[in-house]
């Protein structure tokens, strides 16, 4: 594999360069002024990426799996049932780690090539007329379907049948990349990782906890001490830390954060749909479904694409690497074998995007797939040099009027 070539994979995602530069930095003392004076600083525009006033900013070392785990072991006790939507592997993952903590987790089972059922979560909420349903999970961006969920609607849910759960939600590979409104839509906890959206190594599981999480963790009966948010909470107030710190990944943190605000939050949401989007015209040009049946739902970070009946996407994923050193995402549980993934997000170009396409139709065409090489290429292209290059609509207006024109 060539080093210089970009990733597809939804992450790890391709480090900017200003990025490594940031992280390459001499050892600091932990203890000092000079780590304490640039804290609050990343709290700051970690709050404006989670869209949250209110809400409280834990950084631990880990990854989104870490976070969940702070969000579980953080709010609730053993027993405790909480609600959960099953629509692809990372969905079900936190599923299996809230029952490894004894919690009692009721499950619906979706489609796994839709979204979290919001007539289901709203059913089943009803149906509690105990209040015994302590929290509701959700998955926002499912990273092996490439489907999104409607937290907006979920949180209309919840407040429909009058249930006092705590809203919980793995963004892990939509923060930063997708619209997040942690205080608009009523989140209670919202995770995710360093190494998507941020564009940073994996490294931080990075925690939002609302004032009603936060108040049932003074409570909560489940063991906790590396992830426990009231001693992270008390040390970083303090501008220091209860662990040593990964301190050169908090100084790319930093700089990524950086990055991001220069950019401007809806001007990085509206890339990300004009590169996702490049992505879904060519799937299109080529013939080829995508997991997302309903396109208001598509994922604006990743596109998982189904393969002919005939053929095995971990065989494509395989050839591209091996031929052409390029890395694509394989299929993933059900989708092993049935799928492939592309990623786009975080740092990536037009050009990138486009080197990709092209690898991967190359690809296709060694191993025998029934397109027209560059098909897809250019009907990217045209995306790309025709499509807006300002954000002058909302995201949603945006994806509206391009499932109105793909229809």
């Amino acid at each position: 594999m060539s080093l210089s070539n970009p990733v597809f994979i939804p992450g790890p995602t391709n480090l900017p360069e200003s990025v490594r530069r940031a992280i390459d930095m001499p050892t600091i003392d932990h203890r000092s002024p000079a780590f304490a004076a640039f804290m609050p600083r990343l709290f700051d525009g970690l709050k404006r990426v989670f869209g949250t006033r209110d809400a409280k900013i834990f950084i631990f070392p880990g990854t989104g799996t870490g976070g969940w785990e702070s969000t579980v072991a953080n709010t609730l006790s053993r027993g405790d049932r909480v609600l959960a939507c099953r629509h692809g592997v990372f969905s079900d993952k936190w599923i299996r780690l809230c029952q490894s903590f004894g919690l009692i987790v009721d499950i619906i089972d979706c489609d796994w090539r839709g979204p979290a059922d919001v007539a289901r979560i709203e059913e089943v909420l009803r149906a509690d007329t105990g209040q015994q349903i302590k929290a509701v999970l959700a998955t926002h961006n499912e990273t092996a379907t490439g489907v999104r969920s409607d937290l907006a609607g979920i949180r209309d849910a919840i407040d429909a049948a009058g249930s006092n759960a705590l809203f919980f939600v793995d963004g892990v590979s939509s923060i930063a990349s997708m619209d997040f409104q942690m205080d608009q839509w009523g989140i209670d906890a919202a995770v995710t990782g360093s190494q998507k959206g941020l564009m940073l190594p994996a490294g931080l599981a990075i925690v939002a906890l609302s004032e009603k999480a936060l108040e049932a963790s003074k409570t909560a009966g489940l063991p906790r001490y590396f992830f426990d948010c009231n001693q992270m909470g008390q040390m970083t107030d303090a501008g220091g830390f209860p662990y040593t710190p990964p301190m050169q990944l908090l100084a790319g943190l930093d700089h990524s954060l950086d990055l991001l605000m220069t950019e401007g939050m809806d001007q990085v949401f509206s890339r990300h749909f004009k590169m996702a989007e490049g992505v879904r015209q060519a799937v299109a040009a080529w013939n080829l479904e995508l997991c997302c049946q309903d396109l208001q739902f598509a994922s604006d970070t990743v596109t998982t694409i189904l393969v002919p009946d005939e053929f095995n996407g971990d065989e494509l994923v395989s050839h591209a690497y091996s031929r052409y050193g390029m890395s694509f995402g394989v299929g993933l549980g059900k989708l092993a074998g049935k799928a492939f993934r592309i990623g786009h997000l975080g740092a990536l170009s037009e050009a990138q995007a486009l080197s990709g396409l092209a690898v991967i139709e190359m690809a296709m065409k060694d191993l025998g797939y029934p397109i027209v090489c560059g098909a897809g290429v250019a009907a990217t292209q045209e995306w790309y040099r025709t499509a807006f290059n300002t954000h002058s609509e909302s995201s949603t207006e945006i994806t509206k009027s391009s499932v109105e024109n793909v229809a």
